[in-house]
């Protein structure tokens, strides 16, 4: 990412036990789908808690453009006003998805089996990456694709109806892909059918279902099926955008380290494909219960109450890191101040993310006084036993490669250390988390 903006330097430091009730921003991958099935269901479908953040306008801006009524009402629930599958209308212009694939795929798809032509644009940084591996499987079904060097934005697509509707098995595990081949038969008429290798989040199935779609998932020699049957009707829903897992994870770890902190992270949603952070947490002896458990929108939320902890260190399956992927930069803080060690393997994909979150949590935590050692494919943390985290020394700053998670993650390692720790640049955080320093605040007092 590129941020024209001066870096805003920051000193993290306790301040504290974290008290009270918190709510942390809905989770990114709900909010696209809740404005998407909505616009195609006919009649109103309230949502509250919507994610505003550039990517989600971006996803409620085309669906407009298409067709629907998208609006925000002054008590920030959000009222979409769809259409009805198969008829989205032809936009005007072209749909700016600004800097998010997922809007791009996922709408890919969608616009697929309706008879319209639509142009994707988006920024310098989406418009690097490939579109490929959706291109295939919708132009099975029918739909025919123009692209910059084949497979990059901008890009026309020309969809058809009606559509073809295929079996088609993922050659590489992808949510998007899947999602994107499920919303394209839901106006094929027929069975759609993924095959699906390795299971990956599955947000789509359950809001399709939630909606009233007819889908099956079933299981065929080790791999997930997932049938959808099309043409689909869709009923208008009122949907609470779980709080994002990602998000609570960083006041989870807060609350667990910082001594006398007692919260309640409210709304967090627990998809066990997104929320493996939480059951490692409790096997190293954080104290973190789950309160009115619910299902919302098809998705499973509670409250969940953080009791400060006394941790211990743990081998990390690496068959779990598909779940929690985003969360080893904060598992990592918790850690290094448990008692005894913790390792992870498996985690070479965090090389690739927003930095090399490997390197850089290693120097990060380094800097800060935790006892790490680095490995290929992940890190061996020989924790404190309880005891803070010396913090950073005066003039050293941690530097966060404008990545947001580990600028959130060594704020809380700063929460629970003697003398502090400041981070080089605060300003990425707005780009998954705006509120998260009022937040931070608001919980110490």
């Amino acid at each position: 990412m590129s941020h024209s903006n001066p870096p805003s330097p920051h000193r993290f430091a306790g301040n504290g036990p974290l008290k009270g009730r918190i709510r942390v921003p809905g989770d990114k991958s709900i909010s696209h789908r809740a404005i998407m099935l909505g616009a195609l269901a006919v009649g109103e479908t309230r949502v509250s808690g919507l994610l505003e953040g550039e990517d989600v306008l971006a996803t409620a801006a085309a669906m407009r453009a298409m067709g629907a009524s998208v609006e925000r009402g002054p008590d920030g629930v959000w009222s979409v006003h769809g259409v009805g599958v198969g008829s989205l209308l032809q936009p005007e212009s072209a749909l700016d998805m600004g800097n998010s694939g997922t809007s791009t795929r996922l709408l890919m798809g969608l616009v697929a089996s309706h008879p319209i032509d639509v142009t994707f644009v988006g920024d310098a940084s989406l418009s690097k990456r490939p579109m490929q591996r959706v291109i295939t499987p919708l132009s099975q079904m029918g739909a025919a694709y123009e692209a910059r060097d084949g497979d990059r934005l901008p890009l026309l697509s020309r969809g058809i109806s009606p559509a073809v509707p295929i079996t088609y098995r993922l050659p590489v595990a992808s949510a998007q892909v899947k999602s994107a081949v499920l919303l394209a038969g839901l106006n094929t008429a027929g069975t759609t059918r993924v095959i699906e290798p390795v299971p990956t989040r599955d947000h789509s199935e359950r809001m399709l279902r939630g909606f009233g779609a007819k889908l099956e998932v079933g299981e065929e020699n080790g791999a997930r099926i997932i049938t959808v049957h099309g043409e689909a009707d869709l009923q208008p829903q009122t949907i609470t955008v779980p709080g994002d897992p990602s998000s609570a994870a960083f006041f989870a770890v807060a609350a667990l380290l910082v001594e006398g902190s007692d919260l309640v992270i409210e709304n967090v949603g627990l998809n066990p494909t997104r929320a493996a952070l939480f059951d490692v947490l409790r096997d190293m002896g954080g104290q973190i219960e789950e309160l009115d458990r619910r299902e919302v929108g098809g998705e499973p939320v509670a409250d969940l109450h953080v009791r400060h902890s006394a941790l211990t260190g743990v081998d990390v399956d690496p068959a779990i890191v598909p779940a929690m992927v985003d969360e080893f930069p904060i598992l990592f803080i918790a850690a290094s101040m448990a008692s005894g060690t913790t390792t992870t393997r498996g985690l070479e994909e965090l090389r690739v993310k927003e930095s090399d979150r490997i390197t850089a949590m290693a120097n990060a935590l380094t800097l800060a006084g935790a006892r790490v050692e680095e490995r290929e494919d992940g890190l061996i943390i020989r924790g404190t036993g309880g005891d803070p985290l010396p913090g950073t020394p005066d003039g050293a700053a941690v530097t966060t490669h404008l990545d947001h998670r580990i600028a959130m993650s060594m704020a809380v390692a700063g929460l629970a250390s003697s003398d502090g720790v400041e981070v080089d640049d605060t300003t990425p955080i707005a780009t998954s988390f705006p509120t998260f320093m009022d937040l931070l605040e608001g919980a110490q007092g």
